[in-house]
């Protein structure tokens, strides 16, 4: 009986060392080839500030894509944002400031909200110029602002945005000139010549 058991055992480790010597001799004939550094090369020019986006054709600056938005689709736009504000007359405050009449009034302005110290900083009002700038980038507009919102990079989008939140006051500011220039530090649309910050 003990033969019969020893027979078995040694049957099944033979197997099992089979198994692993054709496992180890495929892994030899097989052999991967391991990246040396993790992640993939984009080619050039795709990365962030490459020569692709240096070769973007000319865009047209905020004043001009203002007097064409379409406030509806503003308004659709800002649909996420309701999360955080209010948009209502006269508005209260939630994550961020109530947002009825921003167009044209102070930075930081809304009495009994907690803005941060570098919005308190800033100063300056909520001119056209200035919401395109913040809303392009809040974070690099004013590092250290509590705005958790990433930023809409569309030149247009923002366009329709702030043509939106134009709408959202007693009387509404009129609407820049189209060859009007951006404030000094504001960001134009996409393309738009370096000298027209000048």
């Amino acid at each position: 009986m003990n033969m019969e058991i020893n027979k078995m055992a040694g049957a099944l480790l033979g197997s099992l060392l089979g198994v692993m010597g054709l496992g180890m001799f495929s892994d030899v004939l097989y052999a991967p080839d391991h990246m040396k550094k993790a992640g993939y090369d984009l080619p050039a020019g795709e990365a962030a500030g490459g020569k692709a986006e240096a070769a973007k054709p000319a865009g047209e600056p905020f004043p001009v894509l203002l007097a064409k938005a379409d406030a509806k689709k503003g308004e659709s736009l800002v649909k996420p944002c309701a999360a955080c504000h209010d948009f209502t007359k006269p508005g209260v405050s939630k994550v961020g400031p109530p947002l009825y009449g921003v167009v044209g009034r102070a930075k930081a302005h809304v009495a009994g909200f907690a803005y941060s110290d570098p919005m308190k900083a800033k100063g300056g009002d909520w001119s056209f110029d200035e919401l395109n700038k913040f809303i392009a980038d809040p974070k690099k507009d004013i590092p250290g602002t509590k705005m958790a919102f990433a930023g809409e990079k569309d030149d247009a989008k923002r366009a329709d945005i702030v043509a939106y939140l134009r709408t959202l006051s007693d009387s509404p500011l009129p609407l820049p000139a189209a060859d009007a220039k951006p404030a000094e530090g504001a960001k134009p649309a996409d393309g738009a010549k370096a000298a027209e910050h000048k």
